[in-house]
């Protein structure tokens, strides 16, 4: 349904003949997808300072177990799409070394994944640029980051913003992924990726593989401790909203007690009418593996306020070795640069392979 609204749109923009020719050409119905050789998996994550618990649980995690996988994968700090909010140039130096070394702590290892930098990849920049002359304007600003983004602003929102999803595409396809680890939320643009994919394939050759999603739907968003009706974010409320991976013991207690609830002192598990008590039923869930069910007979004989204690005492465990590596592996900017420097010679051998491909395919390699 997707491809016969894009097709509609890109015939309206045919100016001739040969451009319906080619569109058509990129629709074709047959199967256009590779069968892939291997399995290969992409995430990237933006360098906004330390990590919350919602992207650890959320994301983080999972890809360190996935790394029990047989597949290649490629984990990659997305600078460049965190520069669409300009900052200081130490704050994002800074960012960039404090996620490193909190990949790191949590358990991401160099020598079962490729963790690397965004920009030091400049086929990102050249791929996004390739496939977005493929993308609608129409089709963007359907997407609902372009419209959460912008809905406030006078001027209409940045190029940057606009563009996000296409080099988001260009970042999933440059290494011919096959999954992505992320939530249900990101399920809109992984359909762009798979029918920008399509486009290419269709006019071009068959090159890229289908991209699947790897959700996780035991492990839902964490939600602002002060407001459960949003998802926990730097970007929404003060500190007692989230709590970071290094936070200290003291702050993480202090910021649980503060997490909004109800006047109901029982524990259940209600997201809709009780969301805030639901929210912190997922978090302890989350680092602990219990589930909401054997959580809530567990706290059959304490109100929220004993209960909050114990969500306290599940975050603590967790957080405290991360955080303690984290400020061991800080110390070191030397070594995290090195091991930056070493993901990024492993992904540019297969950008450069996967780009000089591309090239061939659209006619650009003389």
């Amino acid at each position: 349904m997707a491809g016969r609204k894009l097709r509609s749109v890109l015939l309206q923009f045919s100016g001739c003949r040969f451009y319906a020719a080619n569109v058509s050409r990129m629709f074709s119905s047959k199967s256009n997808y590779p069968t892939p050789k291997e399995e290969v998996i992409f995430s990237g994550i933006q360098p906004t300072g330390i990590p919350h618990i919602g992207n650890y649980l959320g994301a983080i995690k999972h890809w360190v177990a996935m790394q029990e996988k047989p597949a290649t994968i490629y984990y990659s700090i997305v600078d460049m799409h965190s520069v669409t909010i300009p900052k200081d140039k130490s704050v994002l130096q800074n960012h960039i070394l404090d996620m490193t070394a909190c990949l790191l702590a949590c358990g991401i290892d160099p020598k079962r994944s490729v963790l690397f930098q965004q920009s030091d990849v400049l086929e990102h920049s050249a791929l996004s640029w390739l496939l977005g002359c493929q993308v609608p304007l129409n089709q963007l600003r359907k997407l609902p980051q372009w419209k959460e983004k912008t809905e406030n602003l006078k001027h209409g929102g940045y190029l940057g913003v606009f563009s996000y999803p296409v080099l988001q595409t260009a970042d999933i396809l440059l290494y011919k992924t096959t999954h992505v680890p992320a939530g249900e939320d990101q399920a809109v643009h992984l359909e762009l990726t798979n029918m920008v994919a399509s486009l290419f394939n269709n006019f071009y050759g068959v090159f890229f593989p289908k991209v699947s999603l790897f959700s996780d739907r035991a492990s839902a968003r964490i939600r602002n401790l002060r407001d459960p009706t949003v998802k926990m974010s730097k970007s929404k409320g003060g500190k007692h909203t989230r709590i970071e991976l290094t936070d200290t013991d003291d702050q993480i207690v202090n910021s649980v007690k503060k997490a909004l609830t109800d006047f109901t002192s029982e524990v259940t598990y209600d997201p809709v009418n009780r969301p805030g008590v639901a929210n912190l039923i997922e978090i302890h869930s989350g680092f602990t593996g219990l589930s909401t069910d054997e959580i809530c007979q567990n706290s059959k004989q304490l109100d929220t306020g004993e209960y909050k204690l114990v969500v306290a005492d599940a975050v603590i465990g967790a957080i405290r070795p991360i955080r303690d590596e984290y400020l061991r592996l800080r110390s070191d900017e030397g070594h995290l640069k090195d091991i930056l420097r070493l993901g990024h010679e492993k992904a540019q051998e297969t950008a450069s392979r996967n780009w000089n491909e591309i090239r061939q395919l659209v006619g650009m390699t003389l």
